[in-house]
């Protein structure tokens, strides 16, 4: 069971075509810099981007009107206590511009899998008793590869995420670049430097 080496991934990041979504092939997709990202109907892609969307903990962006809301605890922020729960709402969860979902079914179960052996995680907002928000990854050493996330009310996932920043890690990869993303600090790394944190 091996990938290609991921410098000879397309000028898109796309590097495989194939294979099954097991544990020991996830593991090794990620501890090499590689995901699966496809669509219902499609085989499986793995992909390994030249360039890599990160935050480092210590260099997230907080706004004013953020720390407040972290401030007067307008949320409880959870740890791996519905993993299954986040990751149904990560799928489901509508999005501009987007038809459908990339977590399919069996992707869905491939993940709680890996959280059911403790490389994935999850960590989840709640507002009211109601789970509002919420994000889950996978942690490969000190670098958590984050790969969905979801809000149902304003600034719930950015509250994940600030969560996230707080706990024991070097870097928050976050795969592909988006406005959420940049605006709360993330950069693009070249992937030998990702490569380098990754396997610290």
């Amino acid at each position: 069971m091996i990938f290609p080496n991921p410098a000879l991934a397309e000028d898109d990041g796309l590097l495989a075509v194939g294979g099954d979504l097991s544990l020991e092939r996830l593991l090794l997709a990620y501890s090499n810099g590689i995901f699966p990202w496809f669509s219902e109907g499609e085989p499986i892609l793995w992909y390994a981007p030249h360039e890599r969307c990160v935050i480092y903990p210590n260099r997230i962006l907080v706004s004013k009107s953020m720390k407040k809301i972290l401030r007067d605890e307008v949320f409880k922020i959870t740890l791996n206590t519905a993993f299954e729960e986040v990751i149904f709402n990560c799928a489901n969860t509508p999005r501009k511009g987007q038809d459908g979902t990339w977590i399919t079914n069996e992707m869905q179960a491939a993940y709680i899998n890996l959280h059911q052996h403790g490389y994935a995680h999850s960590v989840e907002v709640w507002h009211h008793e109601q789970l509002v928000g919420g994000l889950y990854g996978i942690k490969i050493n000190r670098v958590f590869c984050g790969e969905s996330m979801f809000s149902t009310v304003s600034n719930a996932s950015k509250a994940a995420l600030i969560y996230l920043s707080k706990l024991d890690l070097d870097l928050i990869d976050c795969q592909l670049p988006n406005d959420h993303l940049m605006s709360l600090g993330a950069e693009m790394i070249e992937r030998e430097v990702y490569m380098k944190m990754l396997e610290k």
